[in-house]
């Protein structure tokens, strides 16, 4: 019951329950807006950049970060806050030694490793911005990113990253795989720290910390502008909001493992925060759970930062080695009773109910020896917390990780609003929603429905593109093109995304979100596509897992190679994927429930340009891509 018993005790604590104000705006009947209380002011004087400096004077010794060699299973060693200080203070000297200016901008092209984390700060301390790249962009995105930046310099991955980058205006370019980092820390032998110093110092709130490109599922990249006090606003607000509550009442080291893409905004609005905070990290290059699962256990983080998909794959993972072993109904039991004890348990603690009887109290207990404690050692065993953004969390889910003794809260935010605008408070989980605003910010819901978010984490520009920032700020408010609806405590439930609303003939308006997100999170479907939109009904474009379409020939004993193009008429196979669609159709009315799907050979990927680097679908390549299916589900 361990993090359950957390959650009474914090919640026992005046001092940490009720730090965070929340100011509720009605219109009628209507939660309009909801303002929250900064718990951190921008500080008059630093930046992002000072973090490892200040870490290194004030704790030298303490561990920071645990380095491992990248494609080796050798050991997490320990990087101490001096020895980053002083890997960051080589890497910003070299950067000047080659010519970056104060205000220059450095493309970055890696996958998440300890170098990213070192060149980032290198950047900043020596006067720079960092411009992200993600290392699957195309040669065409890469030169565009480059040229609209106006990027000097260029760090890549690999010798493929630095292909990929490469044309007659390509900036000078370090490779990391081999001795990059080296190479480029000691070309400023002859730089002294003063200089670097001088430079880092110069740095104010205001000075641009980064742009960042959003993957865009339409059109060409925008370059958001980020500054070092919308970095510090998110990072300091979300860390004091969450931190002191996770150590009260864990008596836990906190330490967690970074593998989303570093050039995604979350993954890098949470490196900044554990840094500054003087959490250790440790840097991961893959976010796929066969990959992640032997790390996991290696580093035993005590929280993680993920993505639905993670969660979903650990808990398909769960699934499907229990039914190799014969005891799958005994999964699903388990399932369903893990649902019952964490809804009525949360009520519970919520007030809001009596809690589990004798018989769940029971039954959960069997089932935390037969299958709860595998799910928490399959993640390290030191795991009380997680958070969940990028998308939406089936509620199912949450309520199955909670009983499991891991509590997942969700977030929920944009590039441009640097990262998290809303997450979870700490001490009053709420599954199904995606949380209140983070401490300064204000969420307001629009006439039509659309979110706005207001605060010091919004930004203040697109990059060279005033009609765009025109249209997307008001007063200080973003426009997000997201829908959704605030209830009477101030949680936000995310209905859809605004450009997506499907209408049908018979004028019913359809958000695909909560469809696809509640479909895709039952095997064996992979990703999947909703369509309608001036049809006469809602149907579906469904791909398969690898691994689950696996797993199900495993367990009917049939060849592991069925080609996909043999199963996608098969009444065995397609009675389950009705399964998931009957799942999802659970979740809206009948007029906007999914009448037909296709199985659809292949998948959508990054590779494929079906899927974002932030795995989004781009609805328009994959509806090109998929036209003659989709004219098939509706007779053409």
């Amino acid at each position: 019951m361990g993090v359950r018993k957390d959650l009474k005790r914090a919640r026992q604590r005046g001092d940490l329950a009720s730090r965070v104000t929340y100011d509720v705006v009605r219109e009628g009947d209507v939660v309009r807006e909801v303002r929250a209380g900064a718990l951190v002011a921008t500080p008059a004087t630093g930046t992002c950049a000072d973090i490892p400096f200040t870490n290194a004077a004030e704790e030298p010794d303490r561990v920071a970060i645990r380095r491992k060699e990248q494609n080796t299973s050798g050991p997490w060693r320990p990087v101490t806050a001096a020895g980053f200080a002083a890997d960051v203070m080589a890497a910003a000297k070299g950067l000047i030694a080659a010519g970056l200016e104060s205000g220059g901008r450095v493309g970055l092209m890696s996958r998440t490793r300890y170098e990213w984390c070192v060149l980032d700060f290198a950047v900043w301390a020596a006067g720079g911005q960092t411009v992200p790249i993600y290392p699957t962009s195309s040669a065409e995105q890469v030169a565009w990113i480059l040229e609209d930046s106006g990027a000097t310099h260029l760090v890549v991955e690999t010798a493929e990253n630095a292909a990929t980058a490469n044309s007659a205006d390509s900036p000078r370019t370090w490779t990391l795989e081999g001795d990059g980092l080296v190479a480029l820390q000691a070309l400023g032998a002859g730089v002294s720290d003063e200089e670097v110093t001088k430079r880092r110092t110069a740095l104010t709130s205001d000075t641009i910390a980064t742009v960042c490109y959003t993957s865009g599922t339409t059109g060409r990249p925008k370059g958001v502008v980020l500054t070092h006090g919308n970095l510090y606003a998110e990072a300091a607000n979300t860390i004091e909001l969450l931190h002191p509550v996770f150590k009260a009442v864990t008596g836990q080291t906190a330490s967690t493992l970074l593998f989303l893409p570093l050039a995604h905004i979350l993954g890098r609005a949470i490196q900044i925060a554990c840094l500054s905070a003087r959490i250790e990290i440790g840097h991961w290059p893959s976010i796929k759970p066969d990959e992640l699962r032997p790390e996991f256990r290696a580093f035993r983080p005590t929280f993680l930062v993920g993505v639905p998909y993670l969660f979903e794959k650990i808990h398909d993972t769960g699934r499907a080695t229990a039914e190799k072993i014969g005891r799958g109904a005994s999964f699903q039991r388990a399932d369903g009773i893990a649902v019952r004890f964490a809804e009525q348990h949360l009520a519970r603690y919520l007030g809001t109910g009596r809690g589990p009887g004798l018989g769940l109290r029971l039954g959960w207990a069997l089932y935390d020896l037969l299958v709860f404690r595998r799910v928490r050692k399959e993640l390290g065993g030191r795991l009380r917390y997680a958070i969940s953004g990028g998308s939406p969390l089936d509620r199912r889910l949450s309520l199955f990780f909670y009983a499991a003794g891991i509590v997942i809260y969700e977030g929920y935010g944009l590039t441009e609003t640097t990262a998290a605008a809303t997450i979870s408070p700490p001490l009053e989980p709420r599954p199904g929603t995606v949380g209140k605003p983070v401490p300064g910010t204000s969420v307001r819901i629009a006439e039509d429905g659309e979110v706005l978010v207001k605060g010091g984490i919004v930004f203040g520009s697109y990059w060279h593109n005033p009609q765009a920032t025109g249209a997307a700020l008001d007063d200080g408010w973003f426009a997000t093109g997201d829908l959704g609806a605030l209830d009477g405590d101030g949680y936000l439930t995310i209905t859809g995304r605004k450009k997506d609303i499907l209408i049908t003939t018979g004028g019913k308006n359809v958000s695909p979100a909560v469809l696809e997100d509640r479909l895709r999170s039952r095997p064996p479907v992979g990703q999947c596509m909703v369509v309608g939109d001036n049809r006469s009904f809602i149907a579906a474009l469904v791909t398969l897992e690898a691994e689950a379409v696996e797993h199900w020939l495993a367990v009917r004993k049939r060849p592991r190679d069925t080609p996909v193009a043999e199963l996608v008429e098969d009444p065995e196979l397609r009675r389950d994927v009705q399964r998931a669609v009957d799942y999802a159709n659970e979740a809206v009315s009948r007029a906007e429930s999914i009448r037909k799907f296709v199985i659809v050979p292949g998948e959508f990927s990054e590779e494929n340009g079906l899927l974002t680097p932030s795995l989004k679908v781009k609805r328009h390549a994959v509806g090109a891509a998929y036209a003659k299916e989709i004219e098939g589900l509706y007779g053409g």
